[in-house]
């Protein structure tokens, strides 16, 4: 993988610097240090997609993608929307890079699923810390919930069956997207149905599993640090996991994912927490972190598109 800014050989000049994930220097440039180019919007075979704005203050922006057979049709025939989040710390990865379009043009034609995809392109730190991506996250699914969003999710759009989803930070998002559900009326009634959540990145100061003791960072000056409620879904000042908003949750894990354990530990706490829904678990074996996105085309990533797909669908 290759960064998206210029290198720089003075390691003096760096101000904050996680590895392998972004440094920051004195002069205010970035070096993200995982990440793959962006790409236009196309029409692949079955799969259209295009790139819309959202919001201009704040920049929040989206790719859909739509079955090609759909475009001309304005019949009854709704499908549903999902509402996705791309994974990446919060400090790398987009909407629009290589990576996460050739996965959702392998998604809506391998897995045969006649979905709407709103990949939602938020703010990234260390520009724009967090928590704004999370209210960036809230304010696209409230925009795709409004009589002003697209066409494509206006004519198409099924809002009887919205779902969430995201791959690792974005499983987080979907987290806290789906809570903020739970406690906050979406426009003209809209309810998200499901969520699924990819080798979802949590954390907490008290490891589990096979976890690191230390190493582990999020943004710098977090209140609560790794305890912060947006990263630890069980800290003290979290809300209870019982009011998640929506009707079902699939939580994928990876065998040899380092956040395996803690991917069984969130499923393990929505199970016991008293919500009231449809609750899965799906490990996929000799696997590693996010490796359906890394490797779309792998037997045991078509597996899970194709699991993810049912889940939507049915």
């Amino acid at each position: 993988m290759t960064s998206i800014s210029v290198a720089k050989a003075d390691d003096e000049e760096v101000t904050i610097h996680i590895p392998n994930l972004v440094k920051v220097f004195k002069d205010g440039s970035i070096e993200r240090l995982q990440s793959s180019p962006l790409v236009p919007p196309s029409t692949l075979g079955s799969v259209s997609s295009k790139d819309i704005v959202i919001s201009s203050n704040p920049s929040i922006s989206a790719r859909l993608y739509l079955p090609t057979k759909l475009i001309h049709h304005h019949d009854a025939h709704k499908v549903p929307i999902l509402v996705y989040f791309h994974g990446g710390a919060f400090f790398f990865e987009s909407a629009f890079n290589e990576r996460h379009h050739n996965y959702f043009n392998l998604f809506l034609s391998k897995a045969e699923a006649d979905i709407l995809v709103v990949s939602v392109d938020y703010r990234l730190a260390p520009e724009i810390p967090l928590p704004a991506a999370y209210h960036d996250c809230w304010q696209a699914l409230k925009w795709v919930a409004s009589t002003d969003s697209d066409p494509w999710i206006l004519n198409h759009g099924d809002f009887q069956r919205v779902f969430l989803g995201g791959d690792s930070a974005g499983a987080n998002l979907v987290h806290n997207v789906a809570l903020r559900a739970g406690a906050e009326a979406l426009p003209n009634g809209v309810k998200v149905l499901g969520a699924f959540l990819s080798q979802p990145y949590f954390l907490s100061t008290k490891p589990i599993g096979s976890e690191a003791v230390e190493g582990h960072e999020v943004y710098p000056n977090a209140p609560g640090g790794l305890d912060n409620p947006l990263i630890n879904p069980l800290a003290p000042e979290a809300p209870s996991l019982a009011t998640l908003g929506c009707s079902k949750i699939i939580v994928c894990v990876a065998e040899k994912d380092s956040l395996r354990d803690r991917g069984v530990w969130y499923y393990q706490a929505v199970k016991n927490s008293g919500w009231h829904g449809h609750l899965e678990l799906y490990e996929a074996e000799h696997e590693d972190h996010v490796f359906n996105i890394h490797t779309p085309e792998s037997e045991n990533a078509l597996k899970l598109m194709k699991r993810l797909a049912h889940f939507i669908l049915h």
